[in-house]
């Protein structure tokens, strides 16, 4: 009976392989292979015969979906099955709005908080606060609601409409509100401000639709502010649209410049891309990329790196270089198939050795963790017994390839103690602010005036500290006098951040903890490299 099974799998696995490489190609050529007549023809004899014969009732949904998935797994790490519940997720985060109330949430203790209003959103236009506890949606209890359920109550078509009922501190009686859905915006420019009076800081989440605007806006912003330089923080973002991908390096590269090409087995997937020209191409500037930046976050930081635009700082980035394009399905589902591989300026292939280990391949390069040393690396000779192939920046400094982007200036992010993960895993910094802090948002706002005030002069006391360690202890998390000695600055930053972030969104949150932020801060030293790169001495 299992042999009989496994050939069941096998026979839709090589089936389906065929399948999703012909949705929104050439069909009619394709199918006059003989070759794939027989594939078909197996396909629909193995699967007649498991309905049909099979000791128990069949789902053969759940066959074709495993066996998608099955197959694409033959093929590479980013060639992936869909399903019709994802699809749409997928292309509002690509798409860069969603329709909903507005609001950023997290789930503490079985309670749905609301973190923060959405500028502008529905739920800020009504009166929604942060720190509201949302206890009904629809006259249903929110008690122990799960984070998949806020998105199916919450999110709904614009112009739809969802009552909610808040408890909010300090008020006696429970709040109720009717909101009106409506589009909201899904930024890919987290922050933008200035880091000193000269330095300009922008993060930039991921690469979707709207991402070459953003950034665009958030630089002149910073521009009118007085930006002569600028760190651009391409931190754990996994990418997105290539399209963006060139649109933000244009801004920093001369017109005409080579950003990406890439190449593949049909001579569609075979493109150069070049910068349009941006008004940023004498700026100095610094990218700061990890193990989390991949695809599109490799295709800007290699171009900058390649070009010898600006200083790469960091650690070393994933190395995804493969180009995927999605095909939908008949059922709404879909399938990412990859269709090139992409290279650098200096011809580099950034994409990293796979193997079948799926599970080993998503986590961080071994040498990330382990071999790879802090320092200077501008010629990049702490890689110098790298077995991957090297090439020259358009100055003739060494790089390599089939291995991510590793940085310039090489700087391991400092190690972050395991209790520190239980107290977001457990929203002990969250819960803390709420029940402390969400009365005084108003006079904290009032009398700092704006996030650098508050983070240059709010300090956390000793008596919050303890407060939250209390907590902390009740929720069953163990604290040594040691581990609290060498990270009680560490915990106050975070409670201070938190706070900064419930007044001023993510500004605040980021004005204050890239003061901890090694990377950020010896980054902001190595601009005179950044200048001596780029030639702008």
């Amino acid at each position: 009976m299992k042999l009989f099974k496994n050939k069941i799998s096998t026979a839709v696995a090589m089936f389906l392989v065929v399948v999703g490489i012909l949705i929104g190609t050439q069909i009619q050529n394709v199918l006059s292979d003989d070759n794939i007549y027989e594939q078909l023809e197996k396909f629909k004899d193995v699967l007649s015969l498991a309905d049909k014969y099979y000791v128990d009732n069949v789902d053969t949904q759940k066959l074709v979906d495993a066996a998608i998935n099955g197959l694409l797994g033959q093929l590479d790490p980013h060639s992936v099955y869909i399903p019709r519940k994802e699809v749409q997720q997928i292309a509002e985060d690509f798409r860069g709005s969603f329709d909903g109330i507005g609001i950023e949430y997290d789930v503490v203790n079985d309670t749905l908080l609301v973190v923060s209003p959405i500028a502008g959103g529905p739920s800020e236009m009504v009166g929604i606060q942060a720190g509201d506890k949302i206890v009904e949606i629809d006259g249903k209890s929110a008690i122990g609601i799960t984070r998949d359920e806020v998105m199916k109550k919450l999110r709904g078509p614009k112009g739809t409409k969802v009552d909610v009922t808040v408890v909010r501190a300090g008020v006696d009686k429970p709040l109720a509100f009717e909101i009106t859905r409506d589009k909201i915006p899904l930024y890919s420019v987290t922050a933008s401000f200035m880091a000193n009076k000269e330095v300009g800081y922008v993060y930039v989440n991921r690469f979707a639709e709207t991402t070459s605007k953003e950034l665009e806006a958030a630089l002149e912003k910073l521009k009118s502010q007085g930006m002569k330089e600028l760190v651009l923080d391409l931190r754990g973002n996994p990418g997105g649209l290539l399209n963006q991908a060139v649109d933000v390096a244009s801004e920093f590269i001369p017109k005409g410049k080579t950003i990406v090409y890439t190449k593949g087995r049909i001579p569609e997937a075979n493109e150069i891309f070049t910068s349009s020209g941006g008004n940023y191409t004498k700026i100095p500037l610094i990218v700061l990329i990890n193990g989390g930046s991949a695809s599109a976050s490799e295709i800007v930081s290699g171009a900058i790196q390649d070009l010898d635009r600006g200083l790469i700082v960091g650690e070393t980035s994933f190395g995804k270089g493969l180009v995927q394009r999605q095909f939908s399905l008949n059922d709404g589902s879909a399938v990412r198939i990859t269709i090139a591989r992409y290279y650098t300026p200096s011809g580099r292939l950034i994409q990293r050795p796979y193997g079948k280990d799926r599970m080993k391949y998503f986590t961080a390069p071994e040498r990330i963790d382990s071999t790879e040393k802090s320092g200077a690396n501008l010629t990049h000779t702490l890689e110098s017994d790298s077995t991957r192939p090297v090439y020259k920046t358009a100055s003739g400094r060494t790089v390599y390839g089939g291995g991510g982007i590793t940085p310039d200036y090489i700087v391991k992010m400092a190690k972050i103690p395991d209790f520190i993960y239980e107290f977001q895993i457990k929203g002990i910094i969250l819960a803390y602010v709420d029940g402390h802090f969400s009365q005084s948002q108003d006079k904290l706002k009032k009398e700092y005036g704006s996030a650098e005030k508050f983070n240059e002069n709010f300090q956390v006391s000793d008596k919050i500290l303890s407060e939250v360690l209390a907590q902390a202890g009740k929720a069953g998390i163990k604290v040594s006098k040691k581990e609290y000695e060498d990270n009680n600055k560490y915990i106050a930053m975070l409670v201070k951040a938190q706070i900064a972030r419930n007044i001023w969104g993510s500004e605040g949150w980021y004005r204050v903890v890239l003061t901890f932020d090694n990377q950020f801060q010896k980054a902001l030293t190595l601009f005179p490299e950044a200048k001596q790169i780029a030639g702008l001495n």
